[in-house]
C-alpha cells in the first residue's frame, strides 16, 4: 500500500483536490485492495476551507505518521500570497529524506517558493505561468497539463489530476486498472501530459492503442527511462507484440522512438533552461554526457554545446 499525504493550503481548488483524490479511492475499489492511503495534513490541521467553502478535516503536518512517501500540495486563489514558511521547512526536510513531492493547480507555486523544484521540470496552472516566469525565470517551467520528472510530479488544475493519477496508476499497477478508473470517472479520453492546457491536440488518432499507451509511458518516463519489457507489461502485451506495433505504425522499435522522445526532450531544454549539458543529460534519463552527447549527434548532426550555442 502506497502513503499519499495532501498538503492543503488556505483556499485550495476543491475540484483540482478532488480530481486528484478520487481515483485513488476508486483504484482501491476496483482493485479490491487498499493500493492507496489517503491521508489529509496542513500546517495547523483542523479543518481547511477551500475556495469553494468546502473542505477537509486535516491534521497537523508535523504529527505525520507512518511511512511519508508522497506529499502533494494543493492550492488555489492566489497562492504568492501564501505564508508558507512551516510547509516549506517541512517540504525541504521531507525532500531531504527522499520524499516525493508534488504540486496540484497553484501548488507548483508554494514548492519553487520553498526552494524546491531547481533542475526539475515542473507545470502550473495556467493562471500563474507568467507569474511564475517573473518570479523564477531559472526554473525549469513548461506549459503541459502534467509533468512526472523523478521525485516530483506536478500538474495545472481544474480536471487535469485525473490525467496526471491515470498516468501514475498505470505506471504502478499496469494499464487495465488505470483504464478502469478512467471509466469509473466517464473520462473517455485520457489527454497526454504535454497537451496544453487550453487546448486538446493529440495528433495520435491514427495509431494502436497500445502504441499511444506505451508513448504516454515514455512522456512520462523521461529522467527514468522504462525498459521495454516494462512498458510491454504494463500496456498488457508482450514485447514482441508491442515492437511489431511500434514498427506498423511508426516505422521504427520501441527503443527507438523512446530515444527520440528524450533527445526531443533534451533538446527543448538546451533552449528553455539554464541546466549545464551533465544536468540535461540525467534530466532526459541518459547514463553520462558522453552518451547524451554521442546520441544527440547522430539525431541532430551537432552536439549539445554547438545547439546551444547556435541558439
Amino acid at each position: 500500500m502506497e502513503t499519499i499525504h495532501f498538503l492543503l493550503t488556505p483556499n485550495f481548488a476543491m475540484m483540482s483536490a478532488a480530481a486528484a483524490i478520487e481515483p485513488l479511492r476508486a483504484a482501491n475499489y476496483i482493485a479490491g485492495q487498499s493500493l492507496y492511503d489517503v491521508r489529509f495534513v496542513s500546517a495547523l490541521g483542523g479543518f481547511v476551507q477551500s475556495s469553494s467553502g468546502g473542505g477537509f478535516d486535516t491534521k497537523p503536518m508535523a504529527d505525520m505518521t507512518g511511512p511519508v512517501e508522497n506529499v502533494y500540495v494543493v492550492a488555489g486563489a492566489n497562492p504568492f500570497v501564501l505564508e508558507i514558511d512551516a510547509e516549506a521547512a517541512l517540504l525541504r526536510r521531507l525532500d531531504r529524506h527522499g520524499v516525493r513531492l508534488g504540486g496540484i493547480s497553484g501548488g507548483a507555486v508554494v514548492l519553487a517558493r520553498a526552494g524546491l523544484l531547481g533542475s526539475r521540470r515542473f507545470t502550473v496552472h495556467w493562471e500563474h505561468m507568467e507569474a511564475m516566469r517573473e518570479e523564477f525565470p531559472e526554473l525549469i517551467f513548461e506549459q503541459r497539463l502534467f509533468v512526472l520528472d523523478r521525485d516530483r510530479a506536478t500538474c495545472a488544475g481544474g480536471v487535469a489530476p485525473l490525467d496526471m493519477m491515470h498516468a501514475l496508476i498505470r505506471a504502478k499497477h499496469g494499464v487495465e486498472l488505470a483504464t478502469e478508473v478512467s471509466d469509473w470517472f466517464i473520462h473517455t479520453h485520457v489527454r497526454m501530459a504535454e497537451e496544453d492546457q487550453r487546448g486538446i491536440d493529440t495528433g495520435d488518432a491514427m495509431l494502436h492503442p497500445h502504441v499511444v499507451t506505451a508513448i504516454r509511458l515514455m512522456e512520462d518516463h523521461i529522467a527514468e527511462p522504462l525498459t521495454l519489457e516494462q512498458i510491454a507489461k504494463l500496456c498488457g502485451m508482450s514485447a514482441r507484440q508491442l515492437q511489431r506495433h511500434f514498427q506498423m505504425d511508426l516505422g521504427r522499435s520501441v527503443v527507438q522512438h523512446y530515444t527520440r522522445v528524450r533527445l526531443h526532450k533534451a533538446e527543448e531544454l538546451l533552449r528553455q533552461s539554464r541546466l549545464s549539458i551533465t544536468e540535461i543529460a540525467f534530466a532526459s534519463g541518459f547514463a553520462s554526457q558522453s552518451n547524451f552527447a554521442r546520441a544527440f549527434r547522430h539525431a541532430y548532426g551537432e552536439s549539445p554545446s554547438d545547439r546551444r550555442a547556435n541558439q
